[in-house]
């Protein structure tokens, strides 16, 4: 159901829009944007589909995967309020298939600019600006991701994976898993492996970081797991 504060939010959420003309500042017909409110674990596009429109997130969480035939899948980057999904932008330009599939990690506000509405408003050097360095960015991200997989031990990439989210990370071995691309069987013998290390701490759904030292050391490569 539409929001009536969705015009409010979204020129906070995507400042650039305000550079827009003010005829371009909200959508001319309901049928060129939709509000849409979407529970956790909604499934917003999938691969193979028609991209059916650019979704602008006002609040909440998408992320975004890329699945194989073998049922696993692997993380590319996740969407917030502010941020641009590049995925819907491909699709949108090539008039093709998605290349990933995009879930929300949490409830989820977003207004769903139709095609004609994108590219209405990506005639507009301000927000076309801002789009494309949102491309590039993302590109920047890929490459790393690309490099990590192709080079980095799984281990490592687990170790990375677990800093920067405090001291508690809450999160499932199959979603540490889906995020890393492998599967929760190499997960779960890896952090074993840590809390026999000494690194961390296992419960339900929760891991504690005993020794982050230790774990940056094995993400920079400088250390084996034991």
């Amino acid at each position: 159901m539409a929001s009536p504060s969705w015009p409010a939010e979204l020129a906070d959420a995507y400042p650039a829009r305000s550079d827009l003309p003010l005829a371009l500042r909200e959508p001319a017909s309901p049928g060129e944007a939709q509000a849409l409110e979407v529970p956790a674990a909604a499934v917003l596009f999938e691969e193979g589909n028609p991209c059916r429109g650019f979704p602008l997130v006002l609040a909440g969480e998408v992320r975004v995967a890329r699945g194989s035939a073998q049922g696993r899948s692997l993380e590319l980057y996740r969407v917030g309020p502010g941020e641009l999904c590049v995925v819907s932008a491909s699709g949108l330009f090539g008039h093709g298939g998605m290349s990933a599939h995009g879930v929300t990690t949490a409830p989820t506000r977003l207004l769903l600019l139709s095609p004609a509405g994108f590219e209405r408003w990506l005639v507009h050097e301000p927000f076309r600006r801002f789009v494309f360095g949102v491309f590039a960015d993302r590109l920047s991200d890929l490459m790393s991701l690309a490099e990590a997989v192709a080079f980095q031990r799984l281990d490592q990439r687990l170790a990375a994976a677990l800093l920067g989210r405090g001291q508690t990370v809450q999160a499932t071995h199959q979603a540490l898993a889906d995020e890393l691309g492998t599967v929760r069987e190499i997960v779960t013998r890896l952090l074993k492996r840590f809390e026999r290390a000494g690194w961390v701490a296992l419960g339900r759904e929760r891991i504690d970081l005993r020794d982050a030292v230790a774990l940056r050391a094995l993400a920079a490569g400088d250390t084996p797991a034991r």
